[in-house]
């Protein structure tokens, strides 16, 4: 699924007006008709229903729903936030077209005392500004929004929350957008729903077809897209009849220090499950009993050290390389990451302690080349790129990352985003927060090298891994609970996520 700036959305639009051709009340009468369907197959029919409208397009939506829904025999009241005396051409018509043909109740607020009471068995419409918004909200909306934020009624946005702009929200006043437990996206998410500072205002939001032009979505570029299922399943390998173990890549896993040694066991088992031919662990000599009795399916190279990697000796046949699950940060490590960098050329994934260490020998990034994926979280990010203003500035940051050192950077979150050098980027569909949860990183790390060993490009790797990684953390919530959910249950149920992505697009 793409994800539109506001402009090109406006073209999408017009482009379908045009070229269906249908006028664009009719095309407001579709989108509030999907708005309706929703409404009606989730919420009693005995809730009160306050529908907030403004003058623009986003209130004609909210006009025309709260027709649909008093011709249903719905107690709807309308109230028209009327700050100024311009209306859109298509809000008058179903201005006139409410007034004629429903039973709702219609207010016009001048002033904010004119807030009409409401309790929290009933639930709010927000139908007062749009996409199109570029400036904070002020004067009158923004009294009636926050009025609005402290009822304790269901907020329901259309398209998205009052006063939240697509993109970057970094110079917006955060008292004036309502903050909505639902928010139905009309054909596809914004942008600024991928960031984490926008939950509280976006709430559960879902994107609602209305038929827009297929072709204009097509031949519109945008580098922002939604992973999901139907982009994966293609990318999956099939494995043949008479393939062999050698055929699916010999993989490196250079990870573990003292006291760390379970995120080693969890990559290597993550790889192992996600089916890569062969992998060999190299590790503190400590660690070696440890990962031997608990995967005996993998191997062991022992660092002449007990407690800490002071080499990572890379010599073999080996496919793809992972290095810094429970590395430590001690200085030989650094020295075996800086040697690792120099030496090894195959595709590698650079994790945990490895960034941290890359972090702070700056210098060290022109070893970073098109085969190598990193995996941060926001704050190793930042010590990689630099402090963040917002989640828009983290991904403008993270775009910059992969073009200047031609790498695959996977930022690990609620929506992982996948930038590559050519400044595409891929937010994932999958996962959820029972996830946040000890080593859940490390399996991330162990499934895309898995991939990288079995020939998937840096790019495929990364967006196959992150989605997989989703997957099946999703299958091991639906079998217990996010409390419950730990790293091993993502491993386990990594097999039920091939299937799934596969079944769902048969």
């Amino acid at each position: 699924m793409k994800i539109f700036t506001t402009d090109q959305i406006k073209f999408i639009d017009n482009y379908t007006i045009l070229n269906e051709p249908i006028p664009s009340v009719e095309l407001m009468e579709r989108a509030a008709g999907r708005l309706f369907s929703w409404y009606v197959n989730r919420f009693e029919r005995n809730r009160k229903i306050f529908v907030f409208a403004g003058p623009g397009n986003n209130g004609g939506d909210g006009l025309s729903l709260a027709r649909m829904l008093s011709q249903n025999r719905y107690d709807v009241e309308l109230h028209y936030i009327k700050f100024t005396e311009k209306t859109s051409s298509d809000w008058e018509f179903n201005y006139q077209r409410l007034t004629r043909d429903s039973r709702s109740i219609s207010a016009i607020i001048t002033a904010s005392k004119q807030f009409p009471v409401i309790s929290q068995e009933d639930v709010i419409i927000d139908a007062i500004f749009g996409s199109g918004l570029k400036r904070p909200v002020e004067g009158l909306p923004a009294e009636i929004i926050k009025m609005i934020n402290k009822t304790n009624a269901v907020k329901i946005s259309i398209d998205i929350p009052s006063g939240l702009f697509c993109e970057d929200n970094g110079r917006n006043d955060n008292n004036t957008i309502i903050r909505a437990d639902h928010t139905l996206s009309f054909q596809f998410p914004k942008l600024s729903f991928m960031f984490a500072e926008n939950e509280d205002y976006v709430g559960k939001w879902e994107v609602l077809p209305i038929g827009l032009n297929e072709t204009a979505i097509h031949n519109t570029s945008t580098p922002f897209k939604y992973l999901e299922s139907c982009d994966v399943a293609p990318i999956l390998k099939v494995r043949k009849k008479f393939d062999h173990k050698g055929v699916f890549g010999h993989g490196l896993l250079v990870a573990g220090s003292q006291g760390k040694m379970g995120a080693a066991v969890l990559g290597a088992a993550a790889a192992l499950r996600t089916g890569i031919g062969l992998i060999t662990c190299h590790l503190p000599a400590g660690g070696r009993v440890i990962m031997q009795i608990s995967l005996p399916e993998a191997m062991v190279h022992s660092d002449k050290s007990e407690e800490f990697i002071s080499d990572a000796d890379a010599q073999g046949s080996f496919d793809a390389a992972a290095i810094g699950p429970g590395l430590g940060t001690d200085d030989a490590t650094g020295k075996a990451l800086k040697a690792f960098l120099t030496d090894f050329k195959q595709p590698v994934v650079i994790d945990a302690d490895a960034l941290n260490i890359l972090a702070g020998n700056k210098a060290w990034y022109s070893l970073l080349h098109p085969g190598i994926i990193i995996t941060p979280h926001p704050k190793e990010f930042e010590r990689l790129a630099g402090e963040c203003k917002n989640g828009y500035d983290r991904l403008k940051k993270q775009i910059a990352f992969s073009r200047e050192h031609n790498c695959t950077v996977v930022l690990k979150g609620a929506y992982t985003s996948v930038t590559v050098p050519d400044g595409n980027v891929a937010f994932n569909s999958s996962g959820n927060q029972g996830m946040a949860t000890a080593g859940s990183g490390d399996v991330l790390t162990g499934i895309i090298l898995s991939l990288l060993a079995q020939g998937y490009s840096a790019e495929n790797a990364a967006l196959t891994g992150v989605f997989l990684h989703g997957t099946a953390g999703d299958i091991a919530a639906e079998n217990s609970c996010f409390e419950s959910l730990i790293a091993s249950d993502i491993i386990n149920n990594i097999g039920k996520a091939y299937n799934r992505i596969r079944e769902l697009t048969v």
